[in-house]
């Protein structure tokens, strides 16, 4: 008898995955019925060459894998798709339409409530390069409660509420 764990037929990482994405759309949701609650506002993490991305061509240039946008003051058209969210956000001033597939999101992040999940993306996309952080157009940058600044990067990997599944699939 072997004390390897068997590789699991049924995708449990997937479906995890998956669900904890539904919680991404269904805050969304929330926002675009209602608008930003108090604090609240989201760093999301996006992979910018994942499939079905639709993002202009500048930001890719400058973002040829990931790119963090910020959903807080200046925003607008938001609309909330089953596998799918479409933004208007600002650039260096340069209005922007996105479109962002739940799938290519690697980090959903609330920093007024130290909120923050963490996804896998399986891409044939090469090894991350550096990137520069989120420079969507902002009214004003927030400070966390614990004084750290709010530049695009979300909290720390200390944060009591991440949650980061991973159940290390078997190559």
């Amino acid at each position: 008898m072997t004390q390897d764990t068997p590789d699991s037929l049924i995708p449990y990482d997937d479906i995890v995955q998956d669900a904890l994405r539904a919680v991404v759309g269904r805050v969304l949701r929330d926002i675009e019925a209602g608008g930003l609650p108090g604090d609240h506002h989201f760093y999301i993490t996006f992979k910018t060459q994942a499939p079905d991305v639709v993002i202009p061509t500048h930001l890719i240039e400058r973002f040829p894998d990931e790119m963090t946008i910020v959903l807080q003051h200046k925003y607008w058209d938001l609309k909330i798709g089953d596998a799918h969210f479409e933004v208007g956000l600002s650039f260096s001033g340069i209005p922007s339409h996105l479109y962002i597939p739940y799938s290519a999101i690697t980090a959903f992040v609330d920093p007024a409530v130290d909120f923050a999940l963490q996804f896998h993306v399986d891409a044939a996309v090469e090894e991350p390069g550096a990137h520069e952080a989120a420079q969507n157009d902002e009214a004003e940058t927030s400070v966390s409660k614990d004084g750290q600044s709010s530049d695009g990067r979300g909290p720390d990997d200390s944060g009591s509420n991440v949650v980061n599944v991973d159940f290390g699939k078997r190559k």
